[in-house]
């Protein structure tokens, strides 16, 4: 698989981007692990090939993706392309102004972008490059998060200081910091990113640890550094949040390739980016 980055002039803050170019015989299926974002994966197979199957049911073709998708497979077969778009959840609010909540849900991009969704793939699948593509799509998220207002900043502060803090922090504390009650807090935040507070920061630690695991981590170390209280506590949430064991998430090809399609800044990370294929 091949996998390409967008250059750092072409990036958006709180947008994640990367495409990848697979070649399969046979069919792939990918076990996706759930990641502190809302995500697009955007087909740009002519004819399709891309299926997204969970629990509640399968969706082909070019897909939305919640927070808290749980147990979710990604299905390809022969030649073909799609992008990831990775959206903070408070940059997703904005973006994706869908009546039907997201979380939880993998939904048809058709359903979820509405007027001009068809318009937009075919433009991204017939562009020359990969980054006229990630172009493409900045200009497009861009225009839609001009046209919308963004959440309340308290929100917005309150996501980050959970980001930063890896998902161990007090909602008191944060209210606090904001100047909000406990509940307003919890009211606005809810209403607004589709997770509560404590929710959003579950998931957040659960990224951590994952990240962990799939870098070689034994679970035990892994459920210290994490903030779990034992060994099986960090079992049960990796159940819940993914349907896998830390042992299956350690292995998870969705991880493997997160160092290369979505490289840390170099403040988190001393690995040198990788050079983006184009």
């Amino acid at each position: 698989m091949d996998v390409a980055v967008p250059r750092p002039s072409a990036r958006l803050p709180g947008v994640g981007m990367a495409g990848f170019h697979h070649r399969a015989p046979a069919p792939v299926d990918i076990a996706m692990v759930a990641h502190p974002s809302v995500t697009l994966l955007l087909d740009l197979t002519e004819g399709g090939g891309l299926v997204c199957a969970t629990a509640g049911g399968r969706e082909s073709g070019s897909v939305v993706v919640g927070l808290l998708p749980g147990d979710l497979h990604a299905t390809a077969r022969g030649a073909g392309e799609c992008l990831q778009i990775r959206l903070e959840p408070a940059v997703a609010a904005a973006v994706l102004r869908a009546s039907t909540d997201l979380t939880g849900a993998v939904l048809p991009f058709a359903d979820v972008w509405g007027r001009g969704a068809a318009r937009a793939e075919a433009a991204l699948r017939t562009a020359a490059s990969w980054d006229e593509r990630f172009a493409l799509a900045a200009e497009l998220l861009g225009r839609r998060l001009a046209a919308h207002p963004p959440v309340d900043p308290e929100v917005a502060h309150t996501w980050r200081r959970t980001l930063a803090g890896r998902g161990r922090v007090r909602v008191d504390g944060l209210a606090g910091e904001v100047g909000w009650s406990r509940q307003r807090l919890w009211s606005r935040f809810r209403s607004q990113l589709g997770v509560t507070p404590k929710r959003a920061a579950r998931l957040v630690r659960f990224d951590h640890a994952a990240h962990l695991l799939a870098a070689g981590r034994a679970a035990v170390d892994v459920a210290v550094e994490s903030g779990y209280v034992d060994q099986s506590h960090l079992h049960r949430e990796v159940r819940e949040f993914a349907g896998l064991t830390p042992a299956a998430v350690a292995a998870a090809p969705w991880l493997a390739i997160d160092d290369v399609a979505w490289p840390a800044p170099p403040s988190r990370s001393c690995r040198k980016p990788p050079e983006p294929f184009v």
